[in-house]
């Protein structure tokens, strides 16, 4: 079996393992430091075999996008009975059927989001103090949509400070709450867009990245509540591999 469809295979394993951890707490023994970190996450299970062998692995640099005429998003999310989870990775929130983002001829359905401090993703080498990842299911295939939003400190939100208020501070922890996640949007969905990877084991390569250009101011004190409970949840920044990353106005 060649490396491409041995990767392929690790990876269709990653696409199940993604739908479940959406529903749970992730009881995976990885992390962000030692011998548990990002570089030894292929070692520490064969499913994440992606994470050191892939090609198309996230977060990325965002340099030398090429402008491109690709269709705008459109984000049809609801407030609803959402469950925030301490999975002890970061603080997630899965959300309910129905909160839809369209490219195009494509729909994707939100099933949760969750949050890294500081931001995984750069912008010619600018980073954020934190980045919102809400994850999509392509509602006709096993590939993923995630729009990533930077935050950075300013004024109040009242959706980030709704959840940062509530957040549960052990692992393992959860709570029900009603959200709405489209408070966490910025005003403009201009956005970057570029072919990677999950960001956490198992890397599973078959993520459509939608980067928002413009950041979301959120209080201060709010991204410390955060901060407090972990101080730093980012995978360093992957080789783009030639990648093209567009750039949509």
């Amino acid at each position: 079996m060649d490396r491409r469809h041995l990767i392929k295979g690790f990876a269709a394993q990653g696409v199940c393992l993604i739908c479940a951890a959406a529903a749970r707490a992730d009881g995976a023994h990885w992390g962000y430091t030692g011998q548990v970190g990002p570089e030894h996450w292929a070692d520490l299970d064969r499913k994440n075999f992606v994470c050191s062998a892939g090609t198309q692995q996230s977060p990325i640099d965002i340099t030398d996008a090429v402008k491109a005429d690709m269709p705008r998003i459109s984000v049809d999310w609801h407030k609803g009975p959402c469950k925030l989870v301490n999975n002890g990775h970061t603080i997630q929130i899965n959300t309910p059927g129905g909160s839809t983002l369209t490219r195009g001829d494509r729909t994707f359905e939100l099933i949760q989001f969750h949050f890294h401090t500081p931001s995984e993703h750069r912008i010619a080498g600018k980073s954020f103090p934190m980045e919102a990842h809400f994850v999509h299911k392509d509602t006709k295939s096993d590939s993923f949509g995630v729009l990533g939003v930077f935050l950075r400190p300013g004024a109040t939100n009242a959706s980030f400070a709704s959840l940062a208020a509530v957040f549960p501070a052990r692992p393992g922890a959860s709570m029900a709450a009603d959200i709405d996640p489209s408070g966490l949007l910025p005003a403009s969905l201009s956005y970057w867009t570029y072919e990677g990877s999950l960001t956490t084991p198992p890397c599973t390569e078959s993520v459509e990245w939608m980067l928002a250009k413009e950041p979301v101011e959120v209080d201060a004190a709010d991204i410390a509540r955060f901060v407090s409970l972990y101080p730093h949840n980012a995978r360093p920044i992957r080789s783009p591999n030639r990648r093209f990353i567009l750039d949509i106005n």
